[in-house]
Formats: C-alpha cells, structure tokens, sequence
C-alpha cells in the first residue's frame, strides 16, 4: 500500500516512443526510496497475500449471509460476474471485494455504517496490512447498471483477525437500522 509500481512491455517501436515521451513529460522515475519500499516488501508478499485472501473469504462468507446485503462480488463466489475467468486465470483471490447493500439502505445509512467502523480504515488502496473500506456511488443513470441497489463499498481486508473484523462490521451494521 504504500506504493504502485509494474512495468509496460511492448514490441511496437511506435508505441514505445510514445510511451517514453509520455514518462519523460510525466517525470516518471523509479527513485531509490521506491526501489527499497518494493524490495522491502517482496519477502513477504505470498504470506500476506495468502492470509489478505483468506480472511477476505471469512469475511466475505459472513457477509454474504447479512440480510441487510444484497450481494457479495468477490471473484470467488461462481454468482459473482467474471467468476469463470477468476478460476480459469488464478490459483487464488486478494483481500479486495465489494457488497451491495439492500436496496431499502439509503447513502446516509450506509455512510453510518462506514463511519461506525473501527477496525476499517477509509481508502482507496490495497496490498496493505490494514483493513480499507470505501463506498463507491453508483449514478442511477449508468448504462449497464440494472440493479436497484446503488449503496457499494468496496472492502479490502488486511492482515486483522477476521473474527475481529466481522465483529467490527456487525456493530456497525446496527447504525442501519
């Protein structure tokens, strides 16, 4: 969480040159502070992912059987759209997954329940050892959106106990009510 970085790969001369003076424009670089943070945290990687990921189904799971959710999209889940390429192209999931809400929950109810949180942090990034959670506003006006539920938050889940984040996440779904 503290950094993103990958690499952009291509054969197309073209396509290079633009890319290059897209990075020398943008002032792109890889600084040494960089370099250290990701070295820093490869050693580690396939541990915390593993647990992120493990927990995130724990969670998940739990909220799946809510009544105040209507759906879990964790790539995991067969329901959950794109859930064949999940399991056609990956061995296993990360800690990120979305709930929408039921309908009957408006944005200021659902704004309780993030604001009620204590475990969650609020944020929009991922990888990390904390817990996230961020709502996203679904436009009621979006083209392919033809569902009624418009209250998503995405969650990622850290490196927490998940017993002790669901407790979080249930005390904070009684400020729905």
């Amino acid at each position: 969480s503290d950094l993103l970085m990958g690499a952009v790969i291509t054969r197309d001369g073209e396509l290079f040159r633009r890319i290059c003076m897209a990075h020398m424009r943008l002032g792109m670089g890889v600084g040494a502070d960089d370099a250290y943070l990701v070295l820093r945290s490869l050693s580690s990687l396939k541990v915390r992912f593993e647990k992120s990921g493990e927990s995130a189904m724990t969670v998940a799971h739990w909220l799946k059987n809510r009544a105040e959710i209507h759906r879990v999209l964790h790539p995991a889940f067969p329901d959950c759209p794109g859930h064949a390429i999940f399991k056609r192209d990956f061995t296993g999931a990360s800690g990120l997954f979305s709930v929408l809400f039921n309908e009957l929950y408006t944005e200021e109810q659902t704004d309780r329940f993030l604001e009620a949180l204590k475990l969650f942090r609020m944020g929009f990034s991922w990888g990390g050892t904390h817990s996230l959670a961020v709502p996203y506003r679904i436009r009621p006006d979006r083209r392919d959106w033809n569902l009624r539920q418009n209250q998503l938050i995405r969650f990622y889940i850290g490196l927490e106990d998940p017993e002790d984040l669901i407790a979080d996440l249930e005390q904070a779904m009684e400020t729905l009510g």
